[in-house]
């Protein structure tokens, strides 16, 4: 069966307008039938098309989102395997796919949703490996360490069945309940660029609750999100750098 790759841009009311000058896209993986879909999907495995950066591996992600029945914000956080903890999707960023292309991968691998894509990039952060640190690695070394560039999604389709299912669990929650769950600095601070970017839009989002904001999203440039030679980065001191398995 053909697959479609690209779409006409649609709006979106939180992660921005077209109108506004805000590039947006629909993401790339369209099925007519969902659960035809579901049944082929298979997430991919292996790491032989990996993307890197001198010694820094490239990765994609986004904070899923929709509005629940009440008109009130909800995002999306999946589980993982042998941990507690919730986290937004993400992974490896490939050499036959562009960054958004692979954000969205893994939001339907990890999470089993389809939706319209921000392409302004709501940060780049730097993903400390802890497998690595265990072994004496320092913490300023770029082996084992990541770079990862994170979108807002808004969802529009919810699989029943995804790939990754039997790992990934998916739960929605306010953004007071996720800020709270968010078990990095990294997390926290693309939910609060999220906010941000939902409180600035021209037909802005209600939230249930107030979530403190410490921190300050990367700042991003018209360009942001095309490649990572072309991305501005928050300086990051080794004392604060995210800590997660990439």
């Amino acid at each position: 069966m053909a697959v479609d790759l690209l779409f006409l841009l649609a709006p979106l009311n939180c992660a921005g307008r077209s109108a506004s000058g805000e590039s947006l896209s629909s993401c790339p993986f369209f099925f007519p039938d969902a659960a035809m879909a579901s049944e082929k999907l298979v997430a991919r495995k292996g790491r032989l098309r990996q993307r890197y950066d001198n010694e820094y591996r490239l990765v994609a992600g986004c904070v899923p989102y929709r509005v629940d029945k009440d008109g009130q914000l909800e995002v999306l956080m999946v589980s993982t395997a042998n941990r507690d903890d919730l986290v937004f999707p993400k992974g490896g960023w490939e050499d036959d796919e562009d960054v958004y292309e692979a954000a969205c991968r893994e939001a339907l691998e990890e999470a089993g949703v389809r939706g319209n894509i921000n392409r302004n990039p709501l940060g780049l952060w730097v993903f400390r490996s802890k497998s690595r640190q265990s072994l004496g690695q320092s913490s300023d070394s770029p082996q084992g360490a990541c770079k990862g560039h994170v979108f807002a999604l808004e969802v529009t389709e919810e699989l029943k069945q995804w790939p990754e299912q039997e790992t990934h669990g998916r739960r929605w929650l306010s953004p007071a309940d996720a800020y709270g769950l968010c078990r990095y600095d990294w997390m926290r601070e693309a939910l609060t660029a999220l906010l941000d970017l939902c409180s600035t839009a021209s037909s802005p989002i209600p939230v249930a609750a107030a979530v403190a904001v410490s921190t300050a999203a990367p700042e991003l440039n018209e360009h942001s999100g095309m490649c990572i030679s072309m991305m501005l980065m928050k300086p990051v001191d080794s004392a604060d750098r995210a800590v997660a398995l990439c």
